[in-house]
């Protein structure tokens, strides 16, 4: 079995060895590994931030917290056992009402607080996996994606949300998208009190909460799943088939846009990380390429040393054998981190 969990000196057998990738994925567009191995993407360093990139967060958050969410709930037809589910929608940075869902515990007052993100796709409905009985959880869905926060002013997905604003710093969507963390947060610990909050994400929800967590210190653990948005200086030069792609051939048609984009490079942000982090990065994936994933990791643990676990997935975006056991790792993995926080 290709999963492994803990800390990377602990690696050895089969965790070492490489899966049947090309059987797995006979059609596949390209070597999705990119030419890494595990100890090749354990050496994936972040790249330098720019002189002002904390300067920059900081203030970003500073505009967040001050933004009054006004969350308004509505029923919704979906059963918990241990948590009552409801619609949400509440305002984030720069007056935008998103959508999303709540679930309350039911048979006992929240002890923490646990904001789950989503991939590019956006969310239909909330998933309660690994998510404890004595959590408040709310399942905020980004700026512009489905279902339930697309609106006029932000492109879609297929129209190329990633490339939204991505003129300058100030305007451009990912510093929104963080903004949507904090703001979800503000308006979870409005319905429930103040309370530790733990975040949750993956793909384009990994990268995002790798942006965000640096900066709240409400956020005392993370959950990043095959982060996207890690390390632009290979990422540019990797073909993929997610979001990324669209990203690069605008950078290679305007140049200046490499400028923006080293504000919003998870791996730089993940250096400034101090909260413990689990994080599961893939050897193969053709939508976010591994380098970018376990510089991400790797970042986090140059920051916070063996308070950033990594679990090792054999493939990301993908469909294979062993995605079922990897999955059930995982989320045992989230409900120990949220259920490790202190009340």
């Amino acid at each position: 079995m290709t999963t492994a969990t803990a800390d990377q000196g602990t690696r050895s057998g089969p965790e070492r060895s490489r899966p049947p990738f090309e059987q797995w994925f006979p059609g596949a567009p390209m070597d999705a590994t990119y030419g890494y191995d595990l100890d090749g993407l354990l050496q994936v360093s972040a790249p330098q931030p720019p002189e002002d990139f904390a300067d920059f967060w900081r203030g970003l958050h500073a505009q967040a917290r001050q933004v009054a969410p006004a969350p308004e709930l509505a029923g919704y037809p979906m059963t918990a056992p241990a948590h009552t589910v409801h619609r949400v929608d509440f305002t984030s940075l720069g007056g935008l009402r998103l959508g999303g869902w709540v679930a309350l515990p039911t048979q006992q007052p929240a002890r923490v607080g646990v904001v789950v993100s989503h991939g590019y796709g956006g969310r239909e409905e909330p998933e309660l996996a690994g998510i404890p009985d004595d959590a408040a959880v709310i399942f905020p869905v980004a700026r512009g994606l489905p279902s339930v926060s697309l609106m006029p002013q932000v492109r879609r997905p297929t129209d190329g949300h990633v490339l939204e604003g991505i003129e300058s710093r100030e305007s451009y969507v990912l510093g929104g998208c963080a903004a949507d963390v904090w703001c979800a947060g503000s308006a979870l610990t409005e319905l429930v009190g103040e309370l530790p909050l733990v975040f949750v994400g993956g793909s384009f929800g990994g990268g995002q909460g790798a942006l965000a967590l640096p900066w709240d210190s409400r956020f005392v653990a993370g959950a990043l799943r095959v982060p996207s948005f890690g390390q632009y200086d290979l990422r540019l030069h990797l073909p993929c088939t997610g979001s990324g792609e669209r990203v690069r051939e605008h950078v290679s048609l305007h140049p200046r846009a490499r400028e923006v984009l080293r504000y919003f490079d998870a791996a730089t942000a993940a250096g400034f990380l101090t909260v413990p982090t689990l994080m599961a990065c893939a050897l193969w994936d053709p939508a976010v390429p591994p380098p970018g994933q376990f510089a991400v990791h790797n970042a986090a643990r140059g920051a916070t040393g063996e308070r950033a676990r990594l679990q090792v997935l054999a493939a990301g975006h993908e469909t294979y054998p062993q995605e079922t056991a990897d999955g059930a790792v995982w989320w045992r993995g989230v409900h120990q981190l949220v259920s490790s926080v202190p009340g």
